[in-house]
């Protein structure tokens, strides 16, 4: 009798492109490939988990103000890539395979209803017989047809391996360390990496900020010679907000400085027969607790002494050293990542190992708040593709 031939999930594979990682910029690489001639390979049983919780659910998709100064990293390697394809391509790439972006705030593109509409697009651009999901990396060799990467259900063969695996933020997402392990094994520089867009944690002096968790209120923060406005948001482990999530990619250690009230002219109320607590532009219970740590009694402005108003102008220039950042699992990105001086602008391959490529948050190239970083992982990856189109 002849022996019927079984499937084995755990066989040798082979195929001309590997890309590692099924996150923003591996589905938007595979989406933009002409050729059927590629496998994805990820950790996850689903794709676009991280997609799917960004922006509350949403997705920031881009930005409508795109410039190399919205990101941290070597400004000519990012403007390079921006420039092949940027926010307006983006957008209108999208529109031309049936999602329209919407405009929510400060020139901030979101999915209309859910993020999913992004996830469900990108799915359906690719072949999902292509996905193998569950697969996790082990290590990567190479050989003479290639590469060989090793997961837990057995070893793939390519021609060409993309590391899109993105950074180690969310890691209850699947976020691990491999794309940065890859490039350190073949003699890439990885820059020091830290929680990115991510809140602080606060030193014995500033607990009071911790009674007025979920408190908002607009300030300008100032970490060394980098200017940020915009929310800041008291929390219980510390401050968050869209202006203390910017002000974490330029801050490493010591102090910074937030003015909590911007818009206030100290002058101009100094002969206000108000109460102070009631004109510093601030929710009343921050400004009653800022009185206190400063040790000025709420009364009527034109009653304040010297002293006091000496006291009062700290809230212009607050000065602090946070303990910390909120690590992690609260953080959006990954600061730091694969040094870009090794990596080739003009199609993202590696400049020490032929047919090796860099795509998307493993980058030493991070975005501030806004889009920036989806904005990222697509311009890259549209970069990739079509360079290993080609060749």
């Amino acid at each position: 009798m002849k022996k019927t031939k079984c499937y084995n999930p755990f066989m040798k594979k082979e195929t001309e492109i590997l890309i590692l990682g099924a996150g923003a910029s591996g589905l938007m690489l595979a989406s933009l490939l002409e050729r059927d001639n590629y496998l994805i390979v990820d950790n996850n049983p689903k794709v676009g988990s991280k997609i799917l919780v960004s922006g509350g659910g949403k997705c920031n998709i881009t930005n409508g103000s795109l410039k190399p100064k919205n990101y941290l990293g070597e400004q000519r390697f990012v403007r390079n890539v921006l420039k092949r394809f940027d926010n307006y391509d983006l957008l209108s790439w999208l529109e031309r395979h049936g999602l329209k972006p919407i405009v929510r705030k400060n020139h901030q593109y979101f999915c209309e209803n859910s993020a999913r509409e992004l996830v469900t697009l990108l799915e359906k651009e690719i072949n999902r017989k292509k996905i193998l999901f569950n697969h996790e990396i082990k290590e990567i060799k190479k050989i003479d047809r290639g590469f060989e990467v090793v997961t837990n259900r057995g070893n793939i063969v390519a021609k060409k391996v993309v590391v899109a695996t993105g950074g180690l933020s969310f890691p209850k997402l699947g976020a691990t360390s491999i794309g940065y392990e890859i490039a350190k094994k073949f003699g890439h520089k990885v820059s020091t990496l830290w929680a990115g867009l991510v809140g602080f944690t606060v030193q014995p002096q500033e607990f009071f900020f911790k009674a007025l968790s979920g408190i908002a209120t607009e300030v300008k923060i100032t970490v060394g010679d980098k200017v940020i406005n915009g929310s800041l948001l008291f929390a219980h482990k510390g401050i968050s907000g869209p202006a203390v999530l910017d002000a974490s990619l330029y801050w490493q250690k010591g102090k910074i400085t937030v003015d909590f009230i911007p818009s206030v002219n100290l002058e101009a109320i100094k002969s206000s027969k108000k109460n102070i607590a009631r004109v510093l532009g601030l929710p009343n219970r921050v400004a009653k607790a800022f009185l206190e740590k400063l040790n000025v009694e709420d009364r009527a402005c034109h009653q304040l002494n010297s002293e006091e108003w000496k006291q009062v102008e700290i809230l212009k220039s607050y000065s602090f050293a946070p303990a910390g950042t909120f690590g992690y699992s609260k953080a959006e990105v990954t600061k730091g990542g694969v040094v870009v001086d090794e990596v080739d602008a003009s199609n993202m391959m590696s400049r020490k190992v032929d047919n090796l490529y860099f795509v998307g948050e493993v980058l030493d190239v991070t975005g501030e708040l806004g889009g920036y970083n989806f904005q990222w992982a697509f311009s890259s990856a549209y970069v990739c593709a079509k360079a290993i189109s080609i060749y």
